[in-house]
């Protein structure tokens, strides 16, 4: 089974992909409905245990277990 993070990295990696078509999706305590979600635009690390994201309050660090399904184009690629 492939981890989320591994999914992403090839995703990031891999020539054939474009990052910008990734949505990440994952828990976000205290958001609407305790979920938010992520465009591969703005990813701008991905770490041993977190990606980082930017947004127009600075960047935030995202636990990876947080995750809870990951889109390409639109459709589901990985899920909890």
């Amino acid at each position: 089974m492939r981890t989320s993070h591994t999914l992403l990295l090839k995703y990031f990696h891999d020539p054939r992909y474009l990052f910008d078509r990734v949505e990440v999706w994952y828990i976000d305590r205290g958001a609407q409905n305790d979920r938010s979600c992520v465009t591969g635009e703005q990813i701008v690390k991905l770490d041993s245990y977190y990606f980082e994201r930017e947004s127009p309050f600075g960047t935030t660090a995202i636990p990876y277990h947080r995750i809870t399904r990951i889109l390409y184009d639109g459709e589901p690629v990985w899920t909890r």
